[in-house]
């Protein structure tokens, strides 16, 4: 069972990793902000570097990854370029990335609920994403 849920975990944590990679790729040439634009390449950057961890991980445990689930994409992509077109404010792109962070901060706390066999290091590489999403979340407030 700990293998199982070990594995599950970290895929759902590579998904989120991606997901949020995806994410801010979509909209950091809409940030007229250089300060922002950091924050957002700073944050790509540790996602990415988690996720290279996480694959290895994968690996290791005989496993692929897993990429986010399509319609989840899809529908963030549809709402980033509605509201993207409405108003392209650096604003409009902190309450977007925002609403992302919380929705992914939610899903890993109830992924670390339902698989509560997982080892302690991918709870703990569960735990750092989530703590890299709250951070991001912190740092975009004042763009609101």
């Amino acid at each position: 069972m700990e293998i199982n849920d070990t594995i599950h975990l970290l895929k759902e944590c590579d998904a989120g990793a991606k997901m949020a990679v995806s994410s801010i790729d979509e909209v950091l040439d809409k940030v007229s902000s250089r300060d922002m634009r950091n924050i957002l390449n700073k944050s790509r950057e540790h996602h990415e570097t988690l996720g290279n961890e996480i694959h290895s991980r994968l690996r290791e445990l005989g496993s692929e990854d897993k990429d986010p689930n399509p319609v989840a994409k899809g529908m963030s992509w549809m709402k980033t370029n509605v509201k993207i077109t409405m108003n392209d404010s650096d604003a409009t792109v902190a309450d977007l990335i925002i609403d992302g962070c919380n929705m992914g901060v939610k899903s890993l706390h109830k992924y670390l609920n339902q698989y509560p066999a997982a080892d302690d290091d991918s709870k703990g590489i569960c735990r750092r994403l989530t703590d890299i999403e709250e951070e991001l979340c912190r740092d975009l407030r004042s763009y609101l």
